[in-house]
């Protein structure tokens, strides 16, 4: 069945425009108090990041959940994974994420997490979108749900992740700048790095509600590398907005994204002798990463791009590790879904154990990116490029140039009316020519 409002990961867009409206939300939260009442008792875990249209869209699904006899339980400013946990732990129905992620002040969305702290089966969300269109009905006042604020959720979190490493590790000997992103990691992920022994500088810890994602966080780490430099800290950490994306800095200032960071966290298991099954990646993960891990004998598929996708694979071939370029990185031997945080502290965990550097890990362990070129192709209007045998025939062409040190992946965005034009290989100047070519011919089908 198609989908009216949920996407790929929740509902989201901007403020103020269809679906992310205050009385779309109050429907929402009645409608989902109906789909999930009874499951588990009648209470729904609510959470937010920092943005300020977090307020209106917190109390419209409050007073929707009541509406439908749904109790709510408020957490405030708290990270997407630590929703998951916190769901999972106080035994609710669901839990609820008011968050846009990575993206600006402006927009925001809704997530869902099942009472296991995972995310939504498409079932349960076509179920939500069915009821949707049912007349809002409130039950009798002797029915309605209540609010009730956690007030410990903070707390219960930071002892969470802490678990996700051993006891014995302690971070007292690193000086780590952690970028919140004025999100809602912006009070736990300081405190838990803090709290493990390391001497932490905070960045991005002042949220204003406009200020969230604004020239800091996973998505722009420039101010992150140069807090590194300027400090001499060991390394730097860059959550993005709700904390479920990570990348980081070596102490040289070179950034690591999400394939560098989860190939540490693979080849440390490996080490250990503590890898099981293999590793789920999507279809921008770097060819590097895949020839590394064949190296290890680890296992690899690609999923489409997107966490809900990876997982969906993890779950299939019954795996843990699984991440994409981004950041977003899940690790199922220590939660339900990814989660900035504890894949930080696996990184550093292996760094304890080694007594090796960041940039060590990331060079010295068998993983070479290769250079890769992304090119975005505008295009008058939506095609099947799999269907153009001319865009088909110069992707053979470019594939034979390749040969087998090089990839080509074509993929319509699935926000824009573009075709992205990916290629990569092991020489830079045949990857960005191959590229360019390939745009051309794309740029020139799609627009005749």
């Amino acid at each position: 069945m198609s989908r009216k409002y949920f996407g790929t990961d929740g509902i989201r867009g901007r403020v103020g425009q269809s679906p992310i409206t205050p009385d779309f939300m109050m429907r929402l939260g009645w409608a989902a108090g109906k789909v999930f009442s009874g499951i588990n008792g009648n209470k729904v875990v609510i959470g937010k990041d920092t943005r300020i249209s977090g307020y209106m869209f917190e109390s419209a699904l409050e007073a929707g959940l009541s509406a439908a006899g749904v109790d709510s339980l408020l957490l405030g400013p708290m990270p997407t994974p630590a929703i998951a946990y916190l769901t999972r732990t106080l035994h609710a129905n669901a839990g609820i994420v008011i968050s846009a992620s990575h993206n600006p002040y402006f927009d925001n969305g809704i997530k869902f997490f099942s009472s296991r702290g995972t995310k939504l089966p498409d079932e349960v969300e076509l179920q939500i979108e069915a009821m949707l269109d049912q007349p809002m009905r409130t039950n009798d006042s002797s029915e309605l749900g209540k609010a009730v604020r956690i007030h410990d959720a903070e707390g219960r979190y930071i002892e969470f992740c802490k678990s996700a490493v051993t006891y014995a590790t302690t971070l007292k000997d690193l000086r780590i700048v952690v970028d919140c992103a004025n999100g809602a990691t912006y009070k736990v992920a300081p405190s838990v790095f803090h709290e493990l022994g390391a001497e932490v500088i905070p960045l991005g810890i002042d949220p204003d509600g406009l200020n969230i994602n604004e020239d800091c966080g996973s998505t722009k780490p420039d101010s992150l590398r140069n807090a590194v430099l300027d400090t001499r800290a060991d390394l730097g950490i860059a959550l993005d907005g709700d904390g479920d994306r990570i990348i980081m800095v070596d102490h040289l200032g070179n950034i690591l994204d999400g394939d560098e960071l989860l190939y540490i966290i693979t080849h440390d298991r490996v080490r250990r002798s503590a890898m099981q099954g293999g590793v789920v990646g999507t279809l921008m993960t770097n060819l590097g990463f895949e020839h590394a891990l064949d190296r290890l004998n680890v296992p690899f598929v690609r999923a489409n791009v997107g966490d809900r996708y990876v997982m969906e694979q993890l779950l299939a071939n019954e795996w843990f590790i699984g991440g994409e370029s981004s950041g977003h990185i899940i690790c199922l031997d220590r939660t339900t879904t990814g989660d900035g945080i504890v894949s930080a502290l696996q990184v550093l965990a292996a760094m304890v154990d080694t007594g090796r550097t960041l940039n060590d890990l990331a060079s010295g362990t068998g993983m070479t990116k290769y250079p890769q070129t992304l090119l975005n192709v505008e295009m008058s209007e939506r095609i099947d490029v799999d269907q153009s045998e001319t865009i088909q025939s110069a992707v053979r062409d470019a594939e034979s140039i390749l040969a087998n040190s090089g990839r080509v992946l074509l993929r319509p965005s699935g926000t824009e009316p573009v075709i992205r034009v990916m290629v990569e290989g092991q020489d830079s100047g045949q990857v960005q020519q191959v590229a360019q070519e390939l745009a051309d011919v794309v740029r020139s089908a799609v627009n005749d």
